[in-house]
């Protein structure tokens, strides 16, 4: 979505940050100005949630890290993307996995013209150029790949390439972790790694939150938004109780499902794209899809929901 800084602040107000706030990041911008547009956050969607928002600003103006922990469809990844265009950052993200290696995260060696340089990472880029660093799904790589990165989050703030000059990091540099818990694949972070963020538990998302989003990205009324915000309550409810896996605990397939009932796809059909076949098991796919029949009949279409 297209919105100015101003539109912004106003919507933050609305959450219930403080103009006191808003005014010290207004500073921040003003000391560090935009550059690199083309990597700062954009809006595509909006973090909802006033407390959360209260939390992460002041954590990053005090030049602190930030550990965003939480389940799936929290809006971490959301919120880093509003944090880098409200602070007018440049952002570098990194997919962490168990391949994930020092030399991809921080800088390896390559030949240009015949020589040996340095070819740098996201965390040197970020380190370097004053930008948010975002580190996602921080729990899935080896403790080992992210020993590098220590003397960058802690109270010294460099980087030391062997072979290669110290960086120190831009005043502006900030890095952003984020983590699901219980993911195949995912493993305790040491608490080493640990004590050099700020940890943000991020709260699941409430049920009138969820309907103003419906609302803001698809133009879908009130109402029948209301119908498919208690699917996603329903859906996380029974995730929670181990009925069904976060397979389905999809917020951008429930966006996308929707703009597809826009266009004339039928609500079953647009819902099982979106969320119902992305469960692989076929008792849990059919746990999905009755959950789907209770609230919405074969005779809805998808299209009259929308003005």
């Amino acid at each position: 979505m297209t919105m100015t800084m101003e539109s912004f602040e106003e919507f933050l107000r609305s959450q219930g940050v403080a103009d006191a706030l808003l005014t010290e990041v207004k500073a921040f911008r003003e000391e560090y100005p935009r550059e690199m547009e083309d990597r700062i956050g954009t809006l595509n969607y909006k973090f909802y949630g006033g407390e959360v928002w209260t939390q992460a600003i002041l954590a990053l103006l005090e030049g602190a890290h930030l550990l965003l922990s939480g389940p799936k469809a929290t809006g971490k990844n959301v919120l880093c993307e509003n944090l880098s265009f409200l602070f007018g950052r440049p952002q570098w993200t990194v997919s962490l996995n168990m391949t994930s290696d020092a030399h991809g995260l921080v800088a390896s060696d390559t030949f240009k013209d015949g020589e040996v340089v340095l070819k740098p990472g996201p965390v040197y880029q970020a380190a370097r150029y004053g930008g948010f660093g975002v580190l996602d799904e921080i729990n899935m790589a080896k403790n080992e790949a992210l020993s590098v990165i220590h003397s960058a989050l802690d109270d010294r703030r460099i980087l030391d390439i062997p072979g290669y000059d110290l960086l120190r990091l831009h005043p502006a540099s900030r890095f952003l972790a984020t983590m699901n818990h219980g993911y195949l694949g995912t493993r305790d972070l040491n608490e080493a790694l640990v004590s050099r963020f700020l940890v943000l538990d991020m709260p699941a998302i409430s049920q009138e939150d969820l309907i103003k989003i419906l609302v803001d990205h698809t133009g879908i009324r009130r109402d029948p938004a209301q119908a498919f915000s208690q699917l996603f309550m329903d859906l996380q409810e029974k995730s929670l109780h181990a009925e069904i896996s976060s397979k389905a605990i999809d917020l951008r397939g429930l966006l996308y499902a929707l703009q597809l009932m826009k266009r004339g796809l039928g609500i079953f059909p647009a819902l099982d794209l979106g969320l119902a076949n992305k469960c692989f098991d076929t008792y849990e796919k059919d746990l999905v899809q009755d959950t789907i029949k209770t609230l919405f009949s074969q005779d809805m279409k998808g299209q009259d929901f929308f003005d």
